[in-house]
């Protein structure tokens, strides 16, 4: 952005009315305040508004408007792919707007558009309530919810998507509006996973369950049982309780050993109901085993990152898991980068996640498996193998694809994934709801529903 005179005035006005901070680029901290964890894209925004309160946000975003900027939004999480800025963009950084506030009668929680999943979790657990959540800590609350992601409560609860009562939105126009049931159902149709491209959410209400008790098993194999981990974790949730779930883990801390296999048994229950179900794995030979009643805040550190590494992460849906898939997704760790913090998940999905609602746009919803390598690695140097190696093992499990997307568990993968992860079938629907409220394709930075 030139700043001439209008800009300049309007930037002087923005810094007076604004509650939070604003960060030009000659500002001390804007390099701090441009940063996004995980990105590998350094990106400049033209200005930076950290926004207090909704009404920072719609400040934020009439001068945008006035200065014909694109809008990029920032909300609790890391921002995969950087889309949570854009070179010459308005970031709005919803950072400052991480209250949690629970109603434990009426088993509701309000939680403001920057808030990430521990700040969620760590509010709801001292009254024994949960909603489901993603499966890790930093994740951010809004844009998890509007992308229907996933996480370890799904099979008993249903995703998150599901428990939305309501949202608290900035439009394009810089209004504040409400959508539930029963004010704009449209638009609250369309943020049932259809993501943040509607407007600036500020707030989510979500409807919380009862979770009184949770218990977490973790085995760790030798690399070369793995197939057989998988067929054993694969025949326990076939036969198991919607209350149980978990994953399958390749991971790769140490240079000389290569991968490490790892099951994890998650279940909202108790310790010696998990004991039971996990019989089969517990069989196999393994490493260590640690299984017992924990809080369910536990279970979302297992796949925390720190901070500063760089991240590509992708997925595939999966009709089934015969035995040569096992196969295929197994042998996908063999390209891992070793060292590094890199991932390679298989987690299942049915019980309430299958039951939900298909009137929503989240088409991975029939899914009954889905394969999620997950890249973490520090050095730049390694860009191309971290990434060539998500690409092979999503081309390794291809033949059993089911072409439905998971949009939480992917970054900018082209419109043609954004299509299969919202359906086909709703795009007409979600683009009209696009042009009423945001029709000059203001807010375009992640997977992006265009207006029609």
């Amino acid at each position: 952005m030139a700043f001439r005179s209008k800009a300049h005035s309007a930037l002087a006005a923005l810094r007076e009315d604004l509650a939070g901070e604003v960060f030009a680029p000659w500002d001390p901290g804007y390099d701090a305040a441009r940063a996004v964890s995980g990105a590998r894209a350094e990106r400049r925004p033209a200005v930076i508004a950290r926004c207090a309160d909704a009404a920072d946000v719609v400040r934020a975003v009439r001068f945008g408007r006035d200065l014909d900027l694109r809008i990029a939004v920032r909300g609790g999480g890391r921002g995969l792919a950087g889309t949570a800025s854009g070179d010459g963009a308005l970031m709005v950084d919803l950072r400052r707007m991480r209250r949690v506030a629970v109603d434990p009668v009426a088993a509701v929680v309000r939680v403001e558009g920057g808030a990430t999943t521990g700040d969620l979790d760590r509010a709801a657990l001292p009254y024994g309530l949960a909603t489901p959540g993603a499966r890790a800590r930093a994740t951010g609350v809004a844009g998890f919810v509007l992308g229907g992601g996933t996480g370890w409560l799904d099979r008993a609860f249903g995703p998150a998507v599901d428990h939305l009562l309501a949202v608290e939105l900035v439009t394009a126009g810089a209004e504040r509006v409400r959508a539930s049931a029963d004010e704009r159902p449209e638009l609250f149709w369309a943020l049932h996973g259809g993501g943040g491209n509607f407007g600036i959410a500020t707030a989510l209400t979500l409807r919380l369950r009862g979770l009184p008790r949770f218990s977490l098993a973790r085995l760790l194999y030798p690399p070369g049982l793995a197939p057989e981990v998988v067929r054993a974790f694969r025949e326990i949730l076939r036969t198991g309780p919607d209350e149980l779930s978990g994953a399958v883990l390749y991971s790769s801390p140490h240079p000389v050993d290569g991968p490490l296999c790892a099951a994890v048994l998650t279940y909202a229950g108790g310790a010696d109901g998990l004991r039971a179900l996990a019989g089969p794995l517990r069989a196999l030979p393994h490493i260590r085993e640690r299984t017992g009643e924990v809080p369910y805040t536990r279970a979302q550190r297992l796949l925390d990152l720190p901070a500063g590494l760089r991240l590509h992460w992708s997925a595939e849906c999966l009709s089934g898991l015969p035995e040569e898939a096992v196969d295929a997704f197994c042998a996908g760790a063999e390209g891992m980068p070793v060292p590094s913090r890199s991932r390679q998940l298989l987690f299942p999905q049915g019980g309430a996640v299958a039951a939900g609602p298909r009137s929503c746009p989240v088409a991975s919803r029939d899914a009954p498996w889905i394969a999620h390598p997950c890249a973490a690695w520090a050095d730049p140097a390694d860009d191309a193998r971290a990434l060539g190696w998500v690409r092979d093992v999503r081309a390794a499990v291809r033949p059993w694809r089911t072409g439905a997307v998971c949009l939480d568990l992917i970054g900018e993968e082209g419109p043609e994934r954004v299509r299969a992860g919202l359906g086909a079938g709703n795009m007409l629907r979600l683009e009209k709801v696009k042009r009423r409220y945001d029709p000059d394709d203001v807010f375009r930075f992640h997977h992006n529903v265009r207006p029609v």
